[in-house]
């Protein structure tokens, strides 16, 4: 039986012949002329007028450490080949890339190095960007996003004041896990054998002011959609019904020697 031929929409543009044309192949080469055709041709840019079905391809955002490394690798090539497939199944796809780059770790990272927060993240930003293109992966980086941004996170105070307003959240003195090595709070997951998960010192419990969000209100919801997670992981979807942590209680009697 013959196979229907599949649909390959390789650019809007006329295709064009590989600039280098050897019986060999030198990657030093050929993949940065490639790279340069493909950026001229604007192959990955996604447009509103593309006639073909959307397709949305989002990989988890990189923390700028300074370096990509294997785990990045493996995880956006991934991505990058669902984006190709799809592009080259006639899909208009949107394929971005940006930097998770607020918080702690940025500012711990400063102090270590003595660099402001903001010269170190967008240096490390830089050479992660270098690196990723030179990978070939087919980002569209008109729609970068870089979360210590004030165009980007202005949008998270305006989704906390929306919370506030609605009672969502809400502010209390609670114990938390504290480092004070890396002077911040970490979640139960970041607490190993009670030590710190990134400098291996010991934490301590620690009273402090802190907002809160009802997440609680929500808690049925949550669960009720986890059993909806068709397709993951038993582990993970485990954890997350674990992370939500509704419990109903328990009623215990004991028993007490020279009493009814």
């Amino acid at each position: 039986m013959r196979q229907a031929a599949i649909p390959c929409i390789v650019s809007q543009k006329k295709f064009r012949r590989s600039p280098i044309l050897d019986n060999k192949y030198d990657p030093k080469k050929v993949e940065p002329a490639w790279q340069k055709q493909w950026e001229e041709d604007q192959v990955n840019k996604t447009t509103s007028s593309h006639p073909g079905e959307k397709f949305y391809c989002l990989e988890m955002f990189p923390y700028p450490s300074g370096n990509i490394h294997m785990g990045h690798v493996r995880n956006y090539t991934i991505g990058d080949v669902i984006a190709r497939y799809k592009r080259m199944r006639g899909h208009n796809v949107l394929h971005p890339m940006g930097w998770d780059s607020f918080g702690m770790p940025a500012e711990n990272a400063a102090i270590k190095h003595g660099v402001p927060p903001s010269r170190w993240t967008h240096e490390n930003i830089k050479h992660m960007k270098y690196q990723l293109n030179q990978l070939g992966l087919s980002y569209d980086w008109d729609r970068e996003i870089t979360t210590c941004s004030p165009e980007y996170y202005r949008w998270n105070q305006w989704l906390f004041l929306k919370m506030l307003e609605k009672g969502i959240a809400y502010r209390k003195s609670s114990y938390v896990n504290w480092c004070p090595s890396c002077v911040t709070v970490l979640a139960n997951e970041q607490v190993i054998d009670s030590k710190c998960w990134r400098c291996d010192n010991a934490v301590v419990q620690k009273e402090l002011d802190q907002w809160f969000l009802r997440i609680t209100d929500y808690a049925e919801e949550l669960l009720t959609a986890c059993d909806e997670l068709s397709g993951w992981p038993e582990k993970v979807v485990l954890m997350q019904k674990n992370w939500i942590g509704k419990s109903y209680g328990v009623e215990v009697d004991f028993r007490m020697d020279g009493m009814d």
